[in-house]
């Protein structure tokens, strides 16, 4: 009687087959994922530089005056208009198509062409009850090329007026 020996080298077919299904999946699996990483990868470039632009001008905006000093700026709150605004209230319904330097009306960043700004200023207290004091919530809403909004909130006091 012959016993057959139970050794035996290599591979057999089956398994060398189910080792390439196998790593092929695998595979796939590995690129997809990094294949939707590197599409999706200037994602936060945009959100960066919409936070950046908000809080730019957030700055701007609180630097203002609290009220409007006598015989200050009461126009429309415009992208033309914006080297003469004096104080906070002079933002309330601002918006612009583009991003611009303060001291350029007329010509957008290049780079920040895209984006889009809107600001909303409301009269409200902070404090406790009885001890409150008059403040202003400004909004800052910067829209990028993504079409997903930015949202800085921030608050001014009437400390030197």
């Amino acid at each position: 009687m012959h016993i057959p020996d139970l050794r035996r080298n290599g591979f057999s077919l089956v398994e060398t087959v189910m080792f390439i299904v196998i790593v092929s999946v695998a595979l796939a699996g590995v690129l997809s994922v990094m294949n939707y990483t590197t599409r999706h990868s200037a994602d936060p470039l945009i959100r960066k530089q919409a936070i950046v632009v908000a809080e730019s001008l957030l700055e701007e905006i609180t630097q203002q005056n609290f009220l409007n000093p006598s015989g200050g700026f009461s126009g429309p709150s415009s992208q033309a208009n914006r080297q003469k605004f004096d104080d906070i209230g002079d933002y309330n319904g601002f918006s612009s198509s583009g991003i611009y330097a303060i001291d350029n009306a007329s010509t957008p960043i290049p780079e920040l062409a895209k984006y889009n700004a809107t600001v909303s200023v409301t009269d409200t207290t902070l404090g406790p009850a009885g001890a409150q004091i008059p403040a202003k919530l400004i909004s800052v809403t910067i829209t990028g090329p993504d079409n997903v909004p930015v949202v800085l909130n921030g608050y001014r006091s009437a400390y030197g007026s």
